[in-house]
């Protein structure tokens, strides 16, 4: 497997936000979101070799003991699934995201899974599979990332179609950077009375838009 980086900084998305949190980006995507943020990482070549020991072993030494496994898209990376159970066995409280391509089944249930679902605003959309949402476990959470008013109409079609608060409670709805404004996306939530959480990026908000933190 391929490391980019992996730092200890405030979980700055999901329910877990504002929580401390050791990182372990992988590298390597298969999609090409046009709102991407983490494009030093998509490649399947950026950063350096790592074993799964040495992952291990960086997250005990990071006094923390909830990581969250990232990318680029993790699940490209076929030792995912073993790292996963390892730092499980290690006793950490284990963050998966990934971009809702590819599938989730041999993720260990135990495993806390963002899954995004990727909205026509991405260029990305025909490729989320939905056949995950039928693993979602209720800690796992699905998150919607919002470029214009077409996009939370989808989303709210998603939420619908695949009967999600069923599966989860943890729905979330996130503005991308610089497109969205805060103030609407908040009116389109509470006019839509939508079984959503509206989040920002918070370690934007603290530190801007730069990797490593």
């Amino acid at each position: 497997m391929r490391l980019v980086e992996s730092f200890t900084s405030l979980q700055g998305e999901s329910t877990h936000a504002g929580r401390i949190c050791f990182f372990i980006r992988l590298a390597g995507c298969n999609l090409d979101c046009n709102y991407c943020d983490t494009r030093y990482g998509r490649s399947f070549g950026a950063g350096e070799p790592a074993s799964v020991d040495e992952l291990v072993r960086r997250a005990q030494e990071s006094g923390t003991k909830l990581v969250e496994i990232t990318g680029g898209e993790p699940l490209a990376t076929p030792e995912t699934p073993e790292l996963c159970r390892r730092l499980l066995d290690a006793g950490f409280e284990v963050l998966l995201e990934t971009n809702g391509s590819l599938p989730i089944a041999e993720i260990p249930r135990e495993v806390r899974k963002i899954l995004d679902c990727k909205l026509p605003g991405s260029g990305m959309a025909e490729r989320n599979d939905f056949s995950n949402y039928a693993l979602l476990a209720p800690h796992d959470e699905v998150k919607f990332v919002i470029s214009c008013r077409a996009d939370f109409d989808a989303m709210l079609e998603v939420i619908r179609r695949y009967d999600l608060p069923s599966k989860t409670a943890n729905l979330l709805a996130s503005p991308v950077w610089g497109r969205v404004a805060f103030t609407d996306l908040a009116e389109w939530v509470v006019s839509s009375r939508a079984p959503v959480r509206m989040q920002l990026q918070m370690h934007k908000l603290i530190w801007g838009d730069r990797p490593g933190v």
